[in-house]
């Protein structure tokens, strides 16, 4: 077979033999243990002919089980386009290159999900080669800035006509149509799955089937259900048939998988290469004209698969060296036979504040409550085992039990989860604190939060004495104040003081007692643990002007207390003075001694008052 032989593969042009012999080839060269479909084609690949019954219900997958490309990767090694001489494009190689916003989408779906659920190994080549199949890459990537499509990409009315019989589920919302449901944006979603599995995966605000980020993030999300490990060839064949019940579909999807893993390269939007062939071209009796709901690009003519003439079981040879036509495998491929469970960070349609939306505390004290959040689904029910971080946002000291600005708690049976214990700094301030589902783009539940400072109602002084002092020293008497809050101790509450001349000043005074530790007439204390403020003897001065001024003290809360101070002049010092001398009996004041004249050398010389000589007696 040529190289170009296997790249269209229509879906009821071709009989089971056909199928399988081309994709017999591609597994020689690179599909990955492609699985065949069984004889009777009871994975819904047989055609439907006149006075058949139509395929099972689609609701058990994605899509519904509507129609998707057929067309298959060339069988060289991917590479960009190639140009041959006088000869037009070669098409093949250029699969290889895919739109850059639908690249960046698939990338980015894995990058998130690889976050939230490690366990799937989601690649993104896997959503690459669903998104090939579905939509041609969002029609060769026709999206606008923000990855929407240009026009919707809807799929064919699951009206029960060689399709499955979806009746309207969104009242025509998203597919335009309001009897039945279609196939809607480039992952081909049925309104019914948008309404579970569908994502904001771009932060617009909006679940759009038609913008490739919300739909890549869509698809991995159920392709990673029901604990899945994609790295497992059973759980990557079941993830692909819980798409489109369709061992065709599973073929065509592998291959493409394997092919984009072996390489790839991004091409401006718009540009893509589209595929041809659709599954529900050319079904005898259902389709005489089938409808086209995907625009295509005009692309190179390439060679078909010719229709293959009828044999009985078993042709015996006509001529020697005649092969015998390659026969199909007769055990059908494992399916899931429900739909998968979304899993619980799916299914949330809305994150809420449920309790304290607003929540205060004082400085260095835990918060009486904490933040509680709801996670509910589309119908409000909530949600469980959904994990919700936390996030203090904001500047701020306050933290989370173990001094965390971020932490992650997981809903209970009743959708509701809480953070840890909340403990607030020594900062005042407000922030907020957000709440976010982890691995999702919904919106967020935010809560107000504010630090105020410690509180106190009451100051009342312990102790009566009078302040005094005079000027040029320290008040040599402690002052002591206990402070209360609705007649409870208050430790640790800021106090305010500041000297005053009068109890109606609204600033401190310009002279008079300063403060020791701030040399000021203000200063900012705080209360003890046992709920009281001391200023010792000599904390504060007097000061070099005499007069009375208040110690005024406050405290939030309403707390205010002014202690009397008075400043007095120094006591002056009486100065040193000599004796008037006393007057004698003549009325003649005593002659004071001479200095050179002492009184015991003038007694011991007496005199005889009768003797004018002066000579002794005897």
């Amino acid at each position: 077979m040529a190289p170009d032989m296997g790249r269209r593969l229509r879906r009821g042009a071709t009989s089971g033999a056909v199928v399988a012999a081309a994709v017999a080839a591609l597994a020689a060269s690179q599909a990955p243990e492609a699985i065949q479909p069984t004889t009777d084609n009871a994975g819904g690949d047989r055609a439907v002919g006149a006075g058949e019954t139509a395929p099972p219900s689609g609701e058990g997958s994605a899509t519904g089980d509507s129609p998707y490309y057929t067309e298959l990767p060339p069988l060289n090694k991917p590479g960009k386009p190639t140009v041959s001489i006088a000869l037009p494009v070669v098409t093949g190689p250029a699969e290889a290159g895919i739109p850059a916003s639908v690249l960046s989408a698939y990338k980015r779906a894995e990058q998130s999900i690889r976050s939230t659920d490690p366990h799937c190994n989601l690649p993104w080549q896997l959503l690459a080669g669903i998104g090939k199949v579905e939509s041609g890459q969002a029609r060769g990537g026709r999206v606008d800035g923000n990855g929407t499509t240009t026009s919707p990409i809807l799929g064919p009315a699951l009206n029960g006509v060689g399709f499955a019989n979806i009746s309207d589920t969104d009242g025509g919302a998203y597919d335009g149509d309001k009897v039945h449901d279609r196939a809607v944006g480039p992952m081909q979603f049925i309104p019914s799955t948008w309404a579970t599995w569908g994502q904001d995966a771009n932060g617009d605000g909006k679940k759009d089937p038609n913008n490739i980020y919300d739909a890549a993030q869509a698809a991995g999300l159920y392709l990673c259900a029901n604990d899945r490990n994609l790295a497992l060839r059973a759980d990557l064949d079941r993830a692909i048939l819980s798409y489109n019940r369709s061992t065709e579909y599973l073929n065509t999807v592998l291959s493409w998988f394997e092919y984009y893993k072996r390489g790839t390269h991004q091409v401006p939007d718009g540009t893509g290469v589209l595929p041809v062939d659709r599954s529900d071209v050319r079904r005898p009796g259902i389709f005489p004209n089938p409808t086209r709901p995907f625009p295509t690009a005009p692309t190179s003519p390439s060679p078909t698969l010719p229709a293959p003439e009828p044999s009985a079981p078993n042709p015996k040879p006509s001529t020697p060296g005649a092969t015998k036509p390659p026969t199909v495998p007769t055990k059908p491929p494992t399916t899931d036979p429900t739909p998968p469970a979304p899993s619980p960070a799916g299914r949330v349609a809305e994150l809420t504040v449920a309790a304290n939306g607003q929540l205060t505390a004082t400085t260095d004290s835990d918060f009486a409550k904490t933040p509680r959040v709801a996670a509910l689904d589309a119908s409000g029910k909530p949600v469980a085992k959904v994990s919700v971080r936390f996030e203090i946002v904001g500047s701020t000291d306050t933290r989370f039990a173990g001094g965390k600005t971020v932490v992650t708690a997981t809903t209970t049976a009743s959708g509701v989860a809480s953070s840890p214990a909340l403990r607030a700094g020594e900062e005042t301030g407000s922030f907020k604190i957000r709440a976010t589902v982890v691995g999702r783009t919904l919106g967020a539940a935010e809560f107000a939060v504010s630090v105020t400072e410690r509180r106190a109602d009451t100051l009342v002084r312990v102790g009566d004495a009078a302040l005094s002092a005079a000027t040029g020293t320290a008040f040599d008497q402690q002052v002591q104040v206990k402070a209360t809050l609705k007649e409870a101790l208050a430790p640790g509450v800021p106090v305010t003081a500041r000297i005053v001349t009068a109890q109606t000043d609204e600033e401190a005074s310009a002279e008079g007692p300063t403060f020791k530790s701030t040399s000021s007439r203000t200063a900012t204390f705080r209360t003890a643990t046992d709920g009281t403020l001391t200023l010792a003897a000599g904390d504060l001065l007097a000061g070099d002007k005499a007069g009375t001024y208040f110690l005024e003290l406050t405290t939030p809360g309403g707390g205010a207390l002014f202690v009397e101070l008075k400043v007095t002049e120094p006591t002056p010092t009486p100065p040193t003075s000599t004796p008037e001398p006393k007057p004698s009996e003549s009325g003649t004041p005593e002659a004071s001694p001479s200095p050179s004249t002492s009184p015991s050398s003038s007694s011991s010389t007496p005199t005889d008052s009768s003797t004018s000589t002066g000579t002794p007696k005897g």
